[in-house]
């Protein structure tokens, strides 16, 4: 029995096994043939050992295989050989070689590494699943010791965290949903999982590695892909890259078709959605309610993911494609609740928590450890006038972000005046004149 993944540990529960042949990579020989004939004709002239590291395959075994093949049919051709063994030997494209990659290009101009059988993708998310996570009240003190929240919202958070499900925060602007989401991402970006480059199914490829969103994790024994090496593929597959748990936000960008396989007509093949490339970790949809898509919409298009943790793509061609959902949903919103959704989808969200405005015991803390970061000496007396004058007769919310807007004012004006930032009164009021807008 697999025992729980701690917080901060590695919670590494499974290694994609290693291939030594054709049969073992789940695609057809000709399929490999047509990969390696796009990747020659997009790349010039390669090494076998270099055809091996674009394919994301090992060349013992099976890239051997695959150019021995197209040799044989005179699609290849040995230019040269750099040293001993067929990996150093220069391959280039011929003529009917040309040809047939672009009937290959026809169907697809994917040439990256070799994908994966979604059925394996699947397995795997399943076996890594993130689900094991179990986040202690030490442990949530710990992630969140930068922010200022009430205790009864903190005991509030590590449960939801730990559900594993969805999390709707709501509350002002300002007050450190965001910030709490992002500490829920620190925490799982300290954990690694594997994933594939890319998924196929039925002859189709679904791009699922993203640099921009995923981030690589560290792998002693590994060789990153471009250094002519696969010192991986004996201790694993090397079409697996080992990530850290995905944090992936989207804002008011995110529409319906954002949350669907997405094709590219000029390439031909796809790009796996936010939810797809989020799988064992968390998406952030901030600003919920903002985006182009109604929320009752997105909502919709979630509802059998959240509750039934398995999401369905549709392909081009009709085919619906099954999928794990084994992703953290966090909604965070400042617009009221009862203005984006109803009772029954409310419902559906496992755990619904306000962060609130803070109360003065919290701002005063907050702005204490603001003016310490940014080196702006601290005074209870300036603080008493800010909120005195600007607060209390202005009938004004407290909101956890205004000690940092402050402080950047008073140093802006404090640089201007050459002099040292202080929260004397003369320079809050300076600030706040030139922070606060009456709405």
């Amino acid at each position: 029995m697999e025992t729980p993944q701690k917080p901060g540990g590695t919670g590494q529960m499974f290694l994609p096994p290693p291939i030594a042949k054709l049969e073992d990579t789940g695609l057809s020989q000709l399929w490999l043939q047509d990969l390696a004939l796009k990747v020659l004709y997009f790349e010039g002239y390669l090494s076998g050992v270099r055809i091996a590291e674009s394919m994301a395959l090992p060349f013992t075994g099976i890239v051997d295989q695959i150019l021995e093949a197209l040799k044989r049919e005179k699609l290849v051709e040995v230019k040269a050989s750099q040293g001993l063994g067929e990996g150093t030997y220069q391959y280039a494209i011929t003529g009917a070689g040309v040809l047939k990659a672009r009937e290959a290009m026809e169907r697809s101009q994917y040439a990256g590494p070799a994908p994966v059988p979604i059925e394996v993708y699947n397995d795997a998310i399943r076996r890594q699943s993130r689900g094991r996570m179990v986040v202690t009240s030490r442990a949530m003190r710990q992630i969140l010791s930068q922010l200022v929240l009430s205790e009864t919202t903190f005991q509030r958070l590590g449960p939801a965290l730990n559900s594993g499900t969805s999390i709707f925060l709501y509350g002002p602007p300002g007050n450190g949903k965001t910030s709490v989401a992002r500490a829920f991402g620190n925490l799982i970006l300290s954990q690694s999982m594997y994933i594939p480059y890319a998924l196929y199914l039925d002859g189709l490829v679904v791009k699922l590695y993203d640099s921009v969103n995923h981030q690589l994790a560290n792998e002693p024994d590994a060789t990153p892909r471009g250094t002519g090496s696969l010192r991986t593929s004996s201790r694993r597959d090397p079409r697996w890259v080992k990530i850290r748990r995905p944090f992936i936000m989207v804002g008011g960008e995110l529409t319906l078709e954002g949350l669907d396989l997405v094709f590219d007509d000029t390439h031909r093949f796809y790009e796996a959605p936010f939810q797809l490339k989020a799988n064992g970790g968390i998406l952030l949809v901030d600003d919920f309610g903002r985006q182009q898509v109604r929320p009752r919409d997105l909502l919709n298009r979630w509802i059998v993911p959240l509750e039934n943790r398995v999401d369905f793509m549709t392909l081009h061609t009709g085919r619906k494609l099954e999928v794990p959902f084994d992703v953290l949903i966090v909604f965070s919103t400042n617009l009221p609740p009862k203005d984006l959704v109803d009772e029954a989808f409310m419902r559906r969200l496992r755990h619904k928590i306000e962060i609130g405005d803070p109360s003065y015991e919290e701002y005063r803390e907050i702005f204490k450890r603001v003016a310490q970061q940014k080196g702006v000496e601290y005074s209870d007396q300036g603080l008493a006038y800010l909120l005195q004058e600007w607060y209390i007769k202005r009938n004004r919310k407290m909101r956890a972000s205004h000690p940092r807007d402050l402080c950047d004012q008073v140093i802006d004006i404090a640089r201007y005046l050459a002099t040292d930032p202080v929260m004397s009164k003369e320079l809050l009021e300076r600030a706040a004149q030139s922070y606060f807008v009456e709405l």
